[in-house]
């Protein structure tokens, strides 16, 4: 091992952590699918605990949005910060919830009764703003499901200059910033069991703001850290096997869900690490970026379709609410899914967030000051 001197040493794209991004996306896709299929609950347990690949995400992109805006001398500027982070995720997340709106709304045209006491206005109106994951609630908002992390990373982004100042002073100490993250979540989890009684990993729409804020900051210790390691090709290797191994080993034996989170964190940095030796991987794989890049668009999605199938499959043959989905039914599903996925994100979400960037672009173009030459050999 070889400790280089501070600088930018990780690649432009940190391809494994792109590619990653697809499983984990699929870790949460495969949590939704287990509570409705036939297999008991025990048959796969790394599943049940696939849902904290949500704070995995949280972990990435503390350690992504510190590798884009946080190596240099001077903070970003915040419009130029928000403005980007508010291109990346709204768009999506604007077209599949006006997407289940149409659906709940057009519901009664074909047959299908909707609880609207679940679909309430107000559940609405917190989702569209991304705002139902930041007060005390008792119920999960159905409009979509998994934009409650929308929510709690909206909320981070809001707060990045906090962020940032702390990591722009304690960068030479990552270790620091580390027990800063640990200290805050155990701290955060002490708060939430008193007064909710779950462990924090629980918490989603209910004052999610609280999870993400400990997890993203884990992320910005773990890329200053990695900054200060320089692994061979084999050691980087070994490495990212030992802790995928032993991460997936902690979720399939039922191991603390804040244990789970603790080991995701040099998992992370391990595919950082990776990328930096040089080591190829199939993460590094065309097809893996692409679904790195889509698994924003899949994660968004899958809940909606999941819900219009199950609805579909009871209207059309008779079934029962609960009915569960055989294997074969889930494959037929998850390939629709992945289908309707790559199709959003090919043709809703890119031309969106390339149009809205576009938007602010023009925008702040218009609100900055026109830059005058000085006149060559004027003469007063």
């Amino acid at each position: 091992m070889i400790a280089p001197t501070r600088q930018h040493l990780f690649p432009a794209t940190i391809e494994p952590l792109t590619g990653v991004r697809l499983f984990l996306a699929l870790g949460v896709v495969f949590f939704h699918y287990q509570l409705f299929w036939v297999l008991p609950v025990e048959a796969a347990p790394i599943l049940n605990r696939a849902r904290l690949s949500v704070d995995i995400f949280f972990i990435l992109s503390g350690f992504i949005l510190a590798h884009v805006y946080l190596t240099g001398e001077k903070t970003p500027s915040y419009w130029r910060f928000i403005s980007a982070r508010f291109a990346r995720v709204y768009p999506a997340h604007f077209i599949i919830l006006m997407g289940v709106l149409a659906l709940i709304l057009g519901a009664s045209l074909v047959g299908v009764q909707i609880d609207h006491a679940n679909f309430s206005t107000f559940d609405f109106l917190t989702s569209l703003f991304l705002l139902h994951a930041w007060f005390p609630t008792q119920h999960m908002a159905n409009w979509n499901g998994p934009s409650w992390s929308l929510s709690a990373e909206w909320f981070v982004y809001l707060c990045f200059p906090i962020f940032a100042w702390i990591a722009m002073r304690w960068r030479e100490r990552p270790t620091w910033l580390i027990a800063l993250a640990i200290a805050s979540f155990a701290a955060l989890d002490l708060a939430y069991q008193s007064m909710f009684g779950p462990i924090l990993t629980e918490a989603q729409e209910n004052l999610g703001i609280m999870l993400v804020i400990p997890e993203f900051l884990y992320g910005i210790g773990l890329y200053f850290l990695g900054q200060k390691i320089l692994l061979s090709r084999v050691q980087a290797s070994a490495f990212a096997l030992g802790t995928t191994a032993l991460l997936l080993a902690v979720m399939q034996i039922h191991a603390d869900d804040r244990l789970i989170v603790a080991l995701a964190g040099p998992f992370v940095l391990s595919l950082g690490l990776l990328a930096k030796s040089g080591q190829g991987s199939f993460l590094s794989h065309k097809w893996m970026q692409f679904g790195g890049e889509a698994s924003f668009a899949l994660y968004l999605v899958h809940l909606p379709i999941l819900m219009v199938w199950r609805n579909a499959m009871q209207k059309w043959f008779g079934l029962e609410k609960a009915y569960k989905m055989g294997l074969p039914e889930i494959a037929v599903l998850l390939t629709l899914t992945l289908v309707a996925a790559a199709l959003v994100h090919l043709w809703l979400e890119q031309p969106s967030r390339m149009w809205l960037r576009h938007q602010l672009r023009q925008k702040t173009a218009l609100q900055s000051p026109p830059h005058v030459p000085p006149l060559a050999n004027s003469k007063r």
